[in-house]
């Protein structure tokens, strides 16, 4: 099934219409024509299947024949995660994090970070396409480049966690995740988080973890943590 994003149709809509871009991949990529079925998302929720109506090179619609809501996951995983040194390493993180399954992420800059600028517009369709190809239906939010003093502030709900590489008391993540709780996890820099970082988590009620025996790039780090969380939630789903 190929899957397409449109963030501006809704349930309430009969008719909806594609961008030039995607229109340009339905005619000249797909090859498709009026009266071909196509799968839409809106990154809400909501799959509409649909039927072509017009198809033209910068424009494209169809018509709503049928529609289905899916339910969100019976927790909301949050990965506030600094953005590394090479690029394409946090883009990696961003496109398998998406496919596995996370709610929300945040790019952080903290004290020993390399990188302290992201191509926003870049991350936001790495993450539309990686929700498409692995057939989602809901878009995982990011938020904006955010310093770690001004994130640590906020309110979280349910459990928080922060894994980090430095030799004090660390308990396994897998051995501290609850299933069908929210869950806000802490992933720093390549040169990890500082001492300070550390201690001001702890104050604001941050679990130290550790995600195993072997230390870890940031963007594998991100990565173990997410499935770890998918892992111990689907194994729970399925008893």
């Amino acid at each position: 099934m190929q899957l397409f994003y449109n963030p501006n149709v809704s349930e309430a809509d009969s008719i909806l219409n594609f961008d030039k871009d995607e229109s340009r991949h339905i005619l000249r990529v797909l090859r498709k024509k009026s009266g071909d079925i196509v799968h839409i998302t809106n990154g809400k929720g909501w799959l509409f299947i649909s039927e072509l109506i017009s198809v033209e090179q910068k424009y494209c619609s169809a018509k709503i024949i049928s529609k289905q809501e899916f339910k969100k996951r019976n927790y909301k995983l949050h990965l506030a995660v600094a953005p590394t040194k090479i690029n394409d390493r946090f883009e990696w993180f961003l496109e398998k994090a998406t496919e596995i399954g996370v709610d929300v992420i945040t790019p952080i800059i903290c004290d020993h970070s390399e990188r302290k600028v992201i191509k926003t517009e870049r991350f936001e369709k790495i993450i539309q396409s990686a929700m498409k190809q692995s057939l989602q239906y809901q878009l995982p939010e990011l938020k904006p480049l955010t310093l770690f003093k001004d994130f640590i502030k906020q309110d979280f709900t349910g459990q928080r966690f922060i894994a980090h590489c430095e030799e004090t008391e660390r308990k396994s993540l897998k051995s501290q995740i609850k299933s069908r709780t929210d869950i806000t996890i802490l992933i720093g820099p390549e040169g990890d988080f500082s001492v300070k970082e550390i201690q001001t988590s702890l104050k604001h009620n941050f679990i130290p973890v550790t995600l195993g025996e072997t230390r870890l790039r940031t963007e594998t780090a991100a990565i173990v943590a997410c499935h770890s969380v998918a892992f111990i939630n689907e194994a729970h789903n399925g008893q």
